[in-house]
């Protein structure tokens, strides 16, 4: 187990191209903390409130309440940055934060879907409509592409042969 440990990688270690993923590390840091930052207000409590209330996935959130959901998610999005964060020195670190951040925006598309009024299927019109709750989760897509790229630059070379 002690040798797997040793063959994750962190992008701050690398070199060439590979070293760039820094940035993008460090990039999901900022944005999960503004994010976690976001949940300790009414407003984002209330605007993530009927995203939550529809979910499969999360919607036993519920029983923290109203404000405690939004809680339990800005802490969870705090940890993430803080795995984040420390993975630039920790490679385990840096992968489970990468996979924390995978698993919170593949939450977070399902909402695109769960949510009644956001997309609005259309053959005559528009194929596809989303009102602006829509384009707030559409963009949700590239942080997931982000992160899971952040997790496969993690992980050890044996698990991938992404990296030359």
């Amino acid at each position: 187990m002690r040798e797997l440990a040793r063959t994750f990688n962190i992008a701050e270690a690398g070199v060439g191209s590979y070293r760039l993923l820094a940035i993008l590390r460090w990039v999901m840091v900022v944005i999960f903390v503004s994010f976690g930052m976001q949940k300790f207000t009414l407003q984002s409590a209330q605007g993530i409130e009927q995203f939550i209330s529809n979910s499969p996935l999360v919607s036993w959130l519920s029983l923290f309440g109203f404000r405690g959901e939004a809680y339990v998610l800005g802490v969870t999005e705090f940890v993430i940055a803080i795995l984040l964060t420390a993975g630039a020195f920790s490679p385990i670190l840096s992968a489970l934060g990468s996979l924390m951040g995978v698993v919170t925006f593949v939450v977070t598309w399902s909402f695109f879907f769960t949510t009644p009024g956001v997309v609005k299927w259309s053959i005559s019109t528009d194929p596809m409509a989303w009102n602006l709750a829509g384009e707030f989760l559409f963009k949700d897509i590239v942080l997931l592409c982000v992160c899971a790229v952040l997790l496969l630059g993690s992980l050890p070379q044996t698990m991938t042969r992404l990296r030359a």
